[in-house]
């Protein structure tokens, strides 16, 4: 029989989460058992299941914490960022759910990598949503500016987009349906910091009738371009501005063509030429300030 208070994790028994941080002496002597569940709950291949995300970084922590404390499921932290989280700890005792004080070197395994900012949070992972022309037309008529990525193929760029809407207060983002497109994993909510608590990630099947969608709904449907397009933002005098739509292309090829050809308009970033590009995820951050903050 399992004695009362006990928890069941990964087929192995520990004693139920205590509101204090640091761990007593007395439980030093089960720190080896410990460590093989905590091992069991994240590897370096990544989530533990496919419903599962682990979140790197004090910020990335307390921002999920902040916006929906209940997805957390298990919380692991170094001695140092240990005294910074009491308040996430009492929050997950009251629940029963796990959090542990671990050595560094199992922080690293459970996170998947040496960049964990000293904390991870296990958390549950909802299923991203299909977009909708409905939904597309409800937006514009609140106006509120989306991003839209064209195969944004790196995890790390995804997150340093995220970040950056984040910050100029974009509350979603559109991802293509496509095998090449990064979604929002680990590594992206790593370097996002908090970012994704922010925004809603949605997914379109076809870019192309998505873009002649938002166009059709009102949107001012922007394709950022290397070379072409304008460099700066027309304004109609007298006429509020249309909610943006800013499309962005994959690393590598930029915006396909029949994305391209069904936006609204072309914006490039004018530079040097001494180098073709920005980073997409730089590139983000000029246009969204040029196109929506300044204005």
């Amino acid at each position: 029989m399992r004695p009362r208070g006990a928890t069941e994790y990964h087929g192995l028994k520990t004693q139920p989460p205590r509101t204090r941080v640091a761990p007593s002496a007395a439980a030093a002597g089960s720190a080896s058992i410990e460590n093989e569940a905590i091992v069991a709950a994240g590897s370096r291949s990544g989530p533990a299941r496919h419903d599962e995300l682990k979140l790197c970084g004090l910020a990335a922590v307390k921002a999920r914490f902040a916006r929906d404390a209940g997805s957390i499921k298990r919380l692991f932290f170094d001695h140092a960022t240990g005294q910074r989280v009491g308040l996430i700890c009492k929050a997950l005792a009251a629940e029963k759910k796990i959090y542990r004080q671990v050595e560094p070197a199992e922080l690293e395994k459970i996170a998947g990598s040496i960049h964990h900012g000293g904390i991870v949070a296990v958390v549950y992972a909802p299923p991203l949503r299909s977009i909708t022309a409905n939904e597309a037309a409800k937006w514009a008529k609140r106006g509120e500016s989306i991003l839209v990525l064209d195969r944004i193929g790196n995890a790390h760029n995804l997150g340093a987009i995220a970040r950056t809407a984040a910050f100029f207060g974009v509350a979603r983002i559109v991802i293509p349906d496509h095998v090449g497109a990064a979604r929002p994993s680990d590594s992206a909510h790593r370097v996002a910091e908090g970012g994704f608590e922010h925004l809603e990630v949605w997914l379109a099947k076809d870019l192309v009738t998505f873009a002649r969608e938002l166009v059709a709904a009102g949107y001012d449907v922007v394709g950022a371009a290397t070379r072409g397009g304008r460099p700066d933002a027309p304004r109609e005098k007298g006429k509020a501005p249309k909610p943006l739509a800013l499309f962005l292309g994959n690393e590598e090829n930029g915006l396909s063509t029949e994305v391209m050809s069904s936006c609204s308009r072309l914006v490039t970033i004018p530079g040097s030429a001494k180098i073709e590009s920005l980073n997409v995820s730089v590139a983000a951050a000029v246009l969204l300030w040029e196109l929506l903050a300044r204005r």
